[in-house]
């Protein structure tokens, strides 16, 4: 019964409001990439999916979006009955078959490309990963340029994958094709859309 319980509560209090505010936080933060938008915490998901990454998927997922979980979230029931009931979405068989991935632990991410990229007549068809960081300053800087960024932008994700960049930089050359990522901490959330530059900061 305890799973049961676990998959009904913590969902949106308000769900229109509550979604219309989540996703102008994502468009917000996908036009302008690399800057941190504030996000009060609107939904309570089971552990290890974060406050954060639950209120993405509340706003984003529904019964067309099959989702992938990490190994570290996969392993929770709970989380799936919480998904599920929440937003319908089904669990995709492979990350190619996913819309949106949900990443617990970044750090020991597949690599990007095992994830869909979209199509040259549909790159919208990638996948949109959700990366669960404990903070945006504590990581390796990264340098961001490109579209929506006026000069340039730094952030510092904490417990990003393994050569993030190398990855990165391939994904920007399969260009309309390719992943986005939205960056999810307790405070708020920070985008990586597809035509972002990122180099590593020299130091």
């Amino acid at each position: 019964m305890e799973i049961a319980a676990q998959s009904i509560e913590g969902g949106f209090a308000d769900p229109v409001f509550n979604a219309q505010a989540v996703f102008r936080a994502i468009m917000d933060a996908m036009a302008r990439p690399g800057s941190v938008q504030p996000l009060p915490v609107l939904a309570r998901p089971p552990a290890p999916l974060s406050a954060t990454a639950g209120a993405i998927a509340l706003a984003l997922c529904d019964n067309d979006t099959p989702l992938w979980l990490d190994p570290a979230l996969h392993a929770s029931a709970a989380i799936g009955s919480w998904l599920g009931f929440h937003t319908g979405a089904p669990l995709a068989n492979t990350p190619a078959d996913a819309h949106f991935a949900f990443i617990a632990t970044p750090a020991e991410m597949m690599a990007i490309d095992g994830f869909s990229q979209g199509t040259q007549d549909y790159p919208d068809r990638s996948t949109t990963l959700i990366l669960q960081v404990a903070d945006l300053a504590s990581g390796a800087p990264l340098l961001l340029e490109g579209p929506g960024i006026e000069t340039s932008a730094t952030i510092a994700p904490a417990q990003m994958p393994r050569h993030f960049v190398e990855q990165w930089k391939q994904n920007n050359q399969r260009f309309p094709r390719g992943v986005d990522i939205i960056l999810a901490t307790s405070e708020g959330l920070a985008c990586l859309p597809r035509t972002t530059r990122i180099k590593t900061m020299e130091a």
